[in-house]
């Protein structure tokens, strides 16, 4: 007889759910979309009056997916130390170079807890569907994730004052203790377009570079030092004289003077990431915008040898005939199949890069250091250099003795020797880059010492001499005016090539 029930029983409830699936299949067919938002929002509303839980969704990305929320990084890295313990879904990740390992839960793990008393549960969900291959024709809606806190009605006051404090407060702690500071670099636009994710790429950043091993002068170096760290305390003060908390800082001199390794001591000692702008794979003004808004703070733009980024160089009254010229090729030219180079070309404008420095997009995210660098600073137009938008000039100029002298302890542990006479007087009446000078101190065999690498310094110093003189020679004999000497012991400055953040080995 029991039996018997427990089938009437079961035959009940398999017809009860078939007949709601058949009421629900039609109404989604036949019934208007706003009867059906009507009937959602009611059984949304009955369900929440008989259900004690409340529901709070923290989502990663704020807006059209522009910026990610500072909320959503705070309960993650606050979730990796329970999640460890609790979680039965785990996802590993590397921290401070391979040192620490952080766990973390994985998507729709669902961690619990506890704070004065209550008990709090945690799920990481996402919606969405899977990003699509590169090639297919169907891009479907990116994947959103978000932590949901699910705890009972008769705590919400706590959780609203105490508890969502709490897990800010101690996420951000963690977040700080892990941090791994990254590298960026801007990609092609057409893969933002396809994937919709981030526009940035990022590897760690590991460049070891230190202002102590800079080749420049005490007073000079010690000078940039305080100006950094005044900035990066100077949150309140630009807050009340109503100006954005940014900063440029302008780095010019010759090839070879270490303008990228003083960007990566600023780096380090500031302890900010670095985002290395790539302006000729910008395609517009507006996608510089979106670039600058998913910059977070304690951040250092660069855009390195920023003459020869783009058309930037204060020829603007050469614009006109330019335009000119190049409407009267294309009528010469004009086909029935555009040139796929085209539309390659980048079209930000001096105006729109005037705008990603100090225009009203500049104030989002704060704490942001603006670097360009130059070889040749006269080329610039002077709106883009003048006070306000680069502060701070800094040039970086030949390797003066006392900056040889840091270069001679760094590669050699050697703060004297009777050979430094000899350097000193021939530094004096020559210039040299401390690339150059790097390379002559650097060991090339381990049979090489101080007193052979300090010899070959000499020598370098000796045959840039020899070429300044008879450059010089050279001029005079066809009636010219000596040039400025720019490089004299690199003698082959005939390309002009952009450098990475890894060149001017001075600091090794």
């Amino acid at each position: 007889m029991a039996a018997i029930t427990a089938a009437e029983m079961w035959t009940t409830v398999g017809s009860t759910i078939a007949s709601f699936m058949f009421v629900s299949t039609i109404i989604h067919q036949y019934c208007p979309h706003e009867v059906r938002h009507f009937l959602e929002k009611w059984m949304h509303t009955l369900m929440g009056f008989f259900n004690p839980y409340i529901h709070v969704s923290i989502h990663e990305f704020t807006g059209t997916r522009l910026n990610r929320s500072e909320a959503y990084a705070a309960v993650e890295a606050y979730l990796s130390t329970n999640s460890s313990k609790s979680a039965k879904r785990l996802k590993l990740e590397m921290e401070k170079d391979n040192k620490n390992i952080v766990l973390s839960m994985d998507e729709y793990e669902k961690v619990t807890d506890k704070f004065q008393g209550a008990e709090i549960s945690w799920v990481l969900g996402k919606t969405g569907l899977p990003q699509q291959p590169m090639g297919s024709a169907y891009h479907s809606e990116p994947e959103r994730r978000f932590y949901k806190l699910t705890f009972h009605k008769r705590y919400r006051e706590m959780i609203a004052e105490s508890y969502l404090q709490h897990v800010m407060k101690k996420g951000k702690e963690i977040r700080v203790k892990n941090r791994q500071r990254k590298l960026y670099t801007n990609g092609a636009a057409n893969r933002w377009f396809i994937t919709k994710q981030t526009m940035w790429s990022d590897v760690p950043f590991e460049h070891p570079a230190r202002f102590e091993s800079i080749a420049m002068e005490a007073e000079k170096k010690q000078e940039i030092i305080e100006d950094l760290l005044h900035f990066s305390q100077s949150k309140d003060f630009y807050a009340r004289i109503g100006k954005a908390w940014k900063r440029g800082y302008l780095l010019y001199g010759p090839p070879g003077t270490g303008k990228s390794t003083m960007i990566a001591a600023m780096a380090n000692l500031l302890n900010y990431d670095v985002y290395d702008l790539e302006l000729t794979a910008v395609k517009d003004n507006t996608e510089l915008r979106k670039l600058l808004i998913e910059i977070t703070s304690k951040s250092i733009i660069v855009i390195e040898d920023i003459d020869c980024s783009l058309d930037l160089t204060g020829q603007r009254k050469k614009k006109a005939e330019k335009e000119t010229e190049d409407k009267n090729e294309q009528g010469k030219k004009e086909t029935n199949s555009k040139d796929p180079k085209e539309e390659s070309i980048s079209r930000v404008t001096l105006s729109g890069l005037l705008n990603f420095i100090d225009g009203l997009w500049s104030a989002i995210g704060g704490e942001r250091i603006i670097v360009f660098t130059t070889n040749y600073v006269e080329k610039l137009d002077p709106a883009l250099i003048r006070r306000g938008r680069m502060d701070k000039h800094i040039e970086l100029s030949f390797c003066s003795f006392e900056g040889f002298k840091v270069l001679a302890k760094n590669y050699l542990l050697v703060e004297a020797h009777p050979l430094f006479e000899t350097i000193e007087r021939l530094m004096e009446e020559t210039k040299i880059t401390p690339a150059d000078v790097a390379e002559a101190l650097m060991p090339k065999s381990f049979r090489e010492d101080a007193e052979k690498c300090l010899s070959n310094l000499i020598q370098a110093l000796e045959e840039a001499k020899k070429k300044a003189a008879t450059k010089k020679a050279e001029e005079e004999s066809r009636g010219k005016e000596p040039a400025k000497d720019d490089s004299l012991v690199q003698g082959k400055h005939e390309t002009e090539e952009p450098q990475g953040l890894d060149d001017g080995g001075v600091l090794l």
